[in-house]
């Protein structure tokens, strides 16, 4: 028996997700400059109430959480899910 997975975006670095980072509005510059370090572009949409979200690939997301932590931020606060799908990336 097969599972329809439904549509997914890939490249060679694996799914292409929508990737949520919630931050309280007066941590909002902190955080972009953290994902200016990203060793990939980041072109977030923010939302001043909520957060920030941006494309990545799932192999990028290890790369998202330690520069968070080393900017102080949660990283296991981040979600990904598919950008297609909505559906939370494995």
């Amino acid at each position: 028996m097969s599972v329809w997975q439904g549509p997914v975006l890939s490249g060679r670095g694996g799914e292409l997700v929508a990737v949520w980072i919630p931050v309280d509005p007066r941590d909002l510059e902190d955080l972009l400059e953290a994902l200016a370090e990203l060793p990939f572009p980041v072109n977030p949409e923010i939302d001043h109430a909520a957060g920030v979200t941006f494309p990545a690939y799932d192999s990028d997301l290890d790369s998202v959480r330690d520069v968070l932590r080393v900017h102080g931020f949660d990283p296991q606060k981040i979600e990904a899910r598919g950008l297609l799908t909505g559906e939370p990336a494995s």
